[in-house]
């Protein structure tokens, strides 16, 4: 009855409430901002991390309940996404990925594979790193040279990745490649998703030095003859492609929340630096010209963040929502980007030194434009889907 949904709505507006103060203090009291400057200059944060993470709950979230997790909705996961993405973004990001891969595990894996690595990922203790892109294609993903051919009952992977966060740092590398011939001329039939062990010698990986995003751990993935078992395949053989279409959605919301927190915390940062530096006898935020910069980012926040809920309620009640999560990626990320602009503006020179964090905030948000697809080929697909011709 109403009552017992208003009930419902009440409680879970608590948990969320509480799960966002959850975050916040864990990071003011263990992860300050001295810390996370230090992991963004070496690049890199400590596996070790993952275990408080799971000790808080937070790797439990995407994994049922049957293999030691709680199987949060994405309202939950967008929360938790966006309070990381607030305070340091590429945990968010690395965190987005253990997400996506524990999905696909308990959608598309088998029992064996569920029993073996869901317990291990709610845990903690086991990562994946995703290895899609190549050097010739990104967007283009369908033309990918790395292949997989089975030999003496092993998958023999060759091929190369490139921007595959966490793999020098993982347990296994989910490698979608080609393990059989296109079908009917589809490049999409064909492709398959192999877990593969990380640690071999037939694995070479190449840290990538990035603008933004830094301690993410993005990497090239040299994969020269790489082995996985037969049974490594998660899914059905030859429709990798087809699993990974239907993660966009969730994978495209929890990337707005990054960009959303990016741009929250921009926006915190640039009020207090407003409220507290003066100049000419007053605060800087009285004169006109700087309250209409956060006035801009604060309606343009307001409005990405509602975006966002929409799009995240409506994959939570089970409802089509691919061209909401869509314009949820497309409006947090764009609103991610004007408001450390405008944030560089109103900190002025203080705002490029690096203990300040609007410099990192600035640098991060600029990911959001074009991962995990680029906005331009958001901004095709919202039009094919408002009746417009394809363009590609």
């Amino acid at each position: 009855n109403v009552d017992d949904e208003i009930g419902k709505k009440g409680t879970e507006e608590r948990l969320h409430e509480l799960l966002r103060e959850t975050i916040r203090d864990f990071f003011a009291r263990e992860l300050p901002e001295e810390t996370i400057r230090e992991y963004d200059r070496n690049r890199k944060f400590p596996r070790e991390l993952w275990k408080r993470f799971a000790e808080l709950g937070w790797m439990a979230l995407p994994v049922p309940e049957q293999f030691g997790g709680t199987d949060a909705d994405v309202m939950t996961a967008a929360i938790l996404t966006e309070e990381m993405g607030r305070r340091f973004a590429s945990i968010a990001v690395d965190w987005v990925l253990v997400s996506m891969d524990a999905r696909l595990i308990a959608e598309v894996g088998t029992p064996a594979q569920q029993e073996d690595l869901l317990p291990r990922i709610a845990a903690g203790e086991y990562l994946m790193a995703f290895g899609m892109s190549e050097p010739d294609g990104g967007t283009d993903v369908l033309g990918l040279k790395t292949r997989a051919d089975l030999e003496g009952g092993e998958w023999v992977i060759r091929g190369q990745k490139l921007y595959t966060s966490m793999a020098d740092d993982s347990d296994a590398i989910l490698v979608l490649c080609r393990t059989d011939e296109p079908v009917d001329g589809k490049r999409a039939r064909g492709l398959s998703l192999v877990i593969t062990p990380r640690h071999q010698d037939a694995i070479q990986v190449r840290r990538l030095e990035l603008m933004g995003m830094r301690a993410a751990g993005t990497t090239e993935v040299f994969l020269d003859g790489a082995r996985a078992p037969e049974d490594a395949i998660l899914g059905e053989r030859g429709r990798g492609f087809y699993h990974l279409i239907a993660t966009l959605d969730n994978e495209r919301i929890l990337a707005a929340a990054i960009s959303l927190g990016i741009a929250g915390a921009a926006l915190d940062e640039a009020l207090r630096y407003a409220k507290e530096r003066t100049a000419f006898g007053r605060p800087i935020g009285g004169f006109q010209a700087l309250q209409h910069l956060l006035a801009d980012t604060a309606s343009e926040v307001e409005q990405a963040r509602l975006a966002l809920m929409k799009a995240a309620w409506l994959q939570s009640q089970g409802r089509e929502c691919s061209t909401e999560s869509a314009i949820a990626k497309l409006a947090c990320s764009e609103a991610a980007i004007r408001a450390t602009d405008r944030g560089l503006r109103i900190l002025a020179g203080y705002g490029l030194v690096e203990e300040s964090p609007m410099e990192r905030y600035f640098r991060d948000a600029r990911l959001g434009a074009f991962s995990p697809i680029s906005n331009e080929m958001l901004k095709n697909f919202v039009g094919e889907r408002l009746g417009l011709p394809k363009s590609y």
